[in-house]
């Protein structure tokens, strides 16, 4: 056989590439690694896989420095590094840019940065004089450590994907929450509600999706102030409706808040809330508790809050799918029938 396997090679040098092509194709392994923030998520993504999670030890030493090992070989494989940017934030960021700096030096063939949540995406531009661009920081760290691909999963803005200088695959929630909204909605009236005007955009896809019209609220947030909105007017017939707010991210929950008691004053039958990010910091949970939310939605982006209006709709098989398509260089865009652009 060896010999034949010559004679071809030698007589086909296009023969000869594509079976070094193979060769190298059925050596490939992927390995997948969770920081510390969210490894519920990883696990279950893992699972997706039908694979185990690479051993890593994480600790820290007295004065907060983190140590990381890769416990197993990863020379010559595909690694995914996993790790959402919640909880301490900063000490997230720095945990996955560490993994990535371990791997390189362990000879992996390819690093990619999964965050489901990417830190610091709302600083995506200066707004006032003296101001950093904080999310191309991150990113560049990211980079600089290693990585040479980066997946997440709705970003604040799309122009993030600018901001590194290589692969950079944007995944988005729309399919995973419109599905599991959608039966809760069937044969009520509903109005999709874009929170403020930045989210007309996305609020017009949900709707395309749903069947629904659209409304909108336009608010205004104190420069001075962080964290605080104060919704104004409403666009748009909510009146008797079903109400389902949308928003990329929901932090203090102020936003979001604000608009289901707006819309419950001008008439709104219900209010839903859907999103991909449910970060919920202090005093979110409290607020959405006492608003005029029916439920809110959210994928696990980040780890779970608790509340018996919150319910959550696992990401796990979308990045899973992503991370598949990735090792077997398929199609990102394929998952969405080319509709994950913003």
């Amino acid at each position: 056989m060896s010999g034949i396997l010559r004679l071809s090679c030698d007589q086909n040098p296009l023969c000869a590439t594509l079976i070094i092509k193979m060769i190298k194709s059925a050596k490939r392994r992927l390995h997948l690694l969770s920081g510390r923030v969210h490894p519920e998520l990883a696990e279950e993504v893992a699972a997706n896989l039908g694979i185990q999670l690479c051993n890593v030890t994480l600790t820290n030493f007295a004065n907060g420095e983190i140590f990381c090992r890769i416990n197993e070989s990863v020379r010559g494989a595909d690694i995914f590094i996993m790790q959402t940017h919640a909880g301490d934030l900063n000490h997230a960021i720095m945990e996955q840019a560490i993994m990535i700096d371990a791997a390189k030096r362990a000879s992996a063939a390819s690093i990619t940065a999964v965050c489901p949540f990417l830190g610091y995406t709302r600083q995506d531009r200066k707004s006032g004089g003296r101001e950093p661009i904080s999310g191309r920081l991150v990113v560049d760290l990211l980079s600089s450590a290693g990585a040479d691909r980066i997946v997440s999963v709705d970003l604040h803005s799309g122009q993030t994907q600018g901001f590194f200088n290589g692969p950079f695959d944007h995944l988005i929630a729309m399919p995973s929450l419109v599905k599991h909204i959608a039966p809760q909605l069937s044969g009520k009236d509903v109005v999709v509600v874009s929170p403020d005007a930045g989210r007309v955009k996305s609020a017009e896809r949900y709707s395309s999706a749903l069947g629904s019209s659209v409304a909108i609220i336009h608010k205004h947030r104190p420069t001075n102030k962080a964290n605080v909105a104060e919704a104004r007017y409403l666009i748009g017939d909510v009146e008797g409706k079903t109400c389902l707010v949308i928003d990329d991210m929901v932090d203090t929950a102020g936003t979001l808040c604000t608009a289901a008691d707006m819309l419950a004053q001008h008439g709104a039958k219900e209010v839903y809330g859907l999103t991909t990010h449910g970060l919920f910091s202090d005093p979110a949970i409290e607020r959405i508790e006492q608003s005029a939310f029916k439920k809110i939605i959210s994928t696990n982006t980040v780890p779970e809050k608790k509340s018996s209006k919150i319910e959550y709709v696992s990401i796990a098989p979308l990045l899973a799918a992503a991370v598949n398509n990735i090792f077997e260089d398929a199609s990102i865009s394929a998952l969405f029938d080319g509709k994950n652009q913003m």
